[in-house]
């Protein structure tokens, strides 16, 4: 465990596991992202494994270049866990056997994606393809996080959003080399799975929070939180009537490794909690009401740094990994931010 986690979070996701967990028993990992903010829950949790369930210990593999990790990103190597600073855009430099490769290496937070767009494009791409290669050499089993800003901006009818909806998309706009490039990665995907025949998985996750986000992500949550942590007004952007679900992390790293271990190969799975759908707006006062104080807020226009384009509401269908992998999220709304602003509070200096 690490100061970025917290360790209860950790252990609840190895319980609530139940036998999915034997699945990696005894099995090596490759992890690509593997110091970004799903990429260490990922190793914690295997580590956790490893220590309370497993017969035979799993190996983790973790590549990662640091490009965005910031101070949560330097790697260290255990006894089961090898970290090997990397970036996936080349060739990878790993020759054993593997049993599954995970591709949850890119650059999500809008404002990052704007100052690197070309290494954004680069990841899901052709960062992408050297994975499906090493998985196709070694008949791993392959998951790809896609995102779900790849449906864009849906229209009411299709909200919840169902994996089988195509999505409104702009390819030439200031958010396309991230919502274009994810789409074109779950194409090479679809691609190696019915040419080359490996068991692929997709996954979109859905506006996943929780400790061990950083403070300069410069994501709604810990945009909030560090304002409250400052005693500034929280800035909502735009109208603040734009609407999301969250998926607090503990349930999501859940749904990840069901799907790691027992997705249908060649399928795509929404992983999220579709409750409830709340606007920006409603989301200070629900903050408020956990923090048992008013938040004050300012709404104010976008700032130059974030993408245009930004979808009006984005919730979650999860039938599919409710039927085929027994998914649950467990964690509600309150809870969950109860959770996050309790870690920020002793975490965050309250900078941006």
């Amino acid at each position: 465990m690490n100061d970025f986690l917290l360790p209860s979070d950790i252990i609840e996701v190895a319980e609530r596991l139940g036998d999915v967990a034997n699945d990696f028993s005894g099995k090596t990992i490759l992890l690509a992202g593997g110091r970004g903010f799903l990429g260490r829950y990922f190793t914690a949790v295997f580590e956790e494994l490893n220590r309370s369930c497993l017969a035979r210990p799993c190996r983790l593999i973790v590549l990662d270049n640091l490009i965005t990790a910031g101070g949560a990103g330097a790697g260290v190597s255990t006894a089961d866990v090898r970290f090997v600073q990397h970036d996936i855009t080349k060739p990878i430099p790993i020759d054993e056997p593997l049993d599954f490769v995970v591709h949850a290496a890119g650059i999500a937070s809008p404002y990052y994606y704007r100052a690197y767009p070309l290494e954004t494009l680069d990841v899901a791409i052709a960062g992408n393809r050297h994975l499906l290669e090493l998985a196709t050499k070694t008949r791993a089993r392959y998951t790809f996080f896609s995102s779900s800003e790849i449906y864009g901006d849906p229209d009411a009818k299709h909200i919840p959003t169902p994996e089988s909806y195509r999505g409104n998309v702009s390819s030439q706009g200031p958010r396309a080399c991230y919502d274009e490039s994810k789409r074109m990665g779950e194409t090479l995907c679809y691609v190696f799975h019915h040419k080359h025949g490996v068991a692929t998985n997709v996954i979109r996750p859905f506006n996943v929070y929780g400790p061990g986000m950083q403070e300069t992500d410069y994501r709604v949550m810990p945009n909030f939180a560090s304002r409250v942590k400052a005693g500034r007004p929280v800035q909502v952007y735009g109208s603040g009537g734009q609407t999301r679900t969250f998926c607090y992390v503990s349930d999501a790293i859940d749904g990840f490794l069901r799907v790691l271990a027992r997705g249908v190969p060649g399928e795509t799975y929404n992983i999220g909690n579709p409750n409830p759908e709340i606007s920006m707006r409603d989301l200070v006062e629900r903050i408020g009401g956990v923090l048992g104080h008013p938040v004050k807020h300012d709404v104010i226009e976008y700032p130059d740094s974030y993408p245009a384009d930004e979808p009006n509401r984005r919730c979650p269908d999860i039938r599919k990994a409710q039927v085929q992998l027994r998914y649950r999220p467990m964690v509600d709304l309150d809870e969950g931010l109860r959770r996050f602003f309790g870690w920020t509070a002793r975490s965050y200096t309250g900078v941006l």
